[in-house]
């Protein structure tokens, strides 16, 4: 945005837009899937939230192009519902961590394409490489919809709502979130699983954010090793995702959450401790990284797989609705809290990130305290 013209209240007047934009369609994700279906809602709003804004963006010009974009991406969240609701309500709860953690598989091995990027930037210059990723972006999305949709059916669930929905006009359905609050509010561990999830949302993206400003500012690490560390500890989720998880889970919840919370707590403390111009400081580092890697990969699967597990099954797609609202009217201050706090000191998101991981763990042993069983197949109250 910057390099094609944009000054900086503007890529601010952008990023606004996009939350406004899902927010709205947080809010009409749940009756738009019961409506549509799982399946054809994730086909319909995956072409308009990634295939249509990857064209808008290859030939952005100025910030009529973004504004255009933005509104659109925001139709996201009708897909993270659906696509959440498709790939788990026909699954036994016990494969649901398992799929979870193949997800978050998937989404660590893209950053394994990273050193492409930094290799066209170095050729074609910014703007050239921007446009080629988002035309590549769009056949390579557009693909993606087509086979999930000839490849997958309608779960069980979605069959139920398509017909409890049909004659029925979205408002009617809107206004059935009275009850769908309810639900929320009478469920003990779907309140749990929104704490953590949101917890989980906004450390990670504290991290993601402010990561590299410490270690390049601070730390005085060089800019041509920075993007070999998000690869080094993508390997590490996607090794403690396929063989330590599964030995930690075998049907819990509380092991492995407490564990991605600590693992989190000590990566970020020794990255705050790291020694600059030390020896020592690349060995810190990727012990830091090694226990972000383990605490990314466990908090990650886990906050998505105790929203999946808590949720009311026969309002699956209105409950998700909410939780993801209230997640991302949460975690929308936090990016503007961070800058702030950065700007003082390098080290204070890293702290801030320390004292919501230390609540992460108080209220999983608080929960579980006054819950007697930790099993996923209890995990329905």
């Amino acid at each position: 945005m910057l390099a094609v013209g944009l000054n900086d209240s503007q890529v601010g007047f952008v990023a606004t837009v996009f939350m406004l934009s899902q927010v709205l369609f947080a809010f009409l994700s749940g009756p738009i899937t019961d409506k549509l279906g799982r399946r054809k809602a994730t086909a319909i709003f995956d072409f308009f939230a990634w295939s249509v804004p990857c064209i808008i963006w290859w030939r952005a010009e100025n910030i009529w192009f973004f504004l255009a974009a933005a509104l659109l991406s925001g139709s996201m969240q009708i897909t993270l519902n659906s696509w959440g609701c498709l790939l788990i309500e026909d699954a036994e709860k016990s494969q649901i961590p398992g799929i979870y953690s193949l997800v978050m598989v998937c989404a660590q091995l893209s950053v394994l394409f990273a050193p492409i990027t930094a290799i066209l930037f170095a050729r074609l210059t910014l703007v050239p490489a921007i446009r080629i990723l988002y035309i590549n972006a769009f056949f390579v999305m557009t693909i993606k919809i087509l086979l999930l949709y000839f490849f997958s059916r309608e779960t069980g669930m979605g069959r139920i709502r398509l017909e409890e929905s049909r004659g029925k006009n979205l408002f009617s359905l809107v206004a059935g979130y009275g009850g769908v609050l309810k639900i929320i509010i009478q469920s003990r561990g779907t309140i749990f699983a929104l704490a953590i999830t949101a917890l989980t949302g906004i450390v990670s993206m504290i991290n993601t954010t402010f990561w590299p400003v410490i270690v390049s500012k601070k730390l005085l690490v060089p800019d041509h090793i920075l993007p070999f560390f998000p690869i080094f500890r993508s390997a590490i989720a996607i090794f403690f995702l396929f063989v330590i998880m599964p030995h930690l889970t075998k049907g819990l919840l509380k092991l492995p959450l407490l564990t991605g919370f600590i693992c989190f707590f000590i990566g970020q403390t020794l990255l705050i401790l790291a020694p600059v111009e030390s020896p020592f400081l690349y060995v810190t580092l990727c012990v830091s990284l090694i226990f972000d890697g383990f605490g990314f990969g466990a908090l990650g699967m886990l906050a998505t797989t105790l929203v999946a597990l808590y949720v009311n099954p026969e309002e699956r797609a209105r409950v998700y609705a909410i939780i993801n609202m209230i997640v991302i009217a949460i975690n929308s201050p936090f990016g503007w809290i961070g800058g702030i706090l950065s700007d003082t000191s390098r080290n204070l998101p890293f702290i801030l990130n320390l004292c919501l991981l230390f609540i992460g763990i108080v209220i999983t042993l608080v929960y579980y305290l006054k819950k007697s069983n930790d099993s996923i197949y209890e995990a329905h109250t």
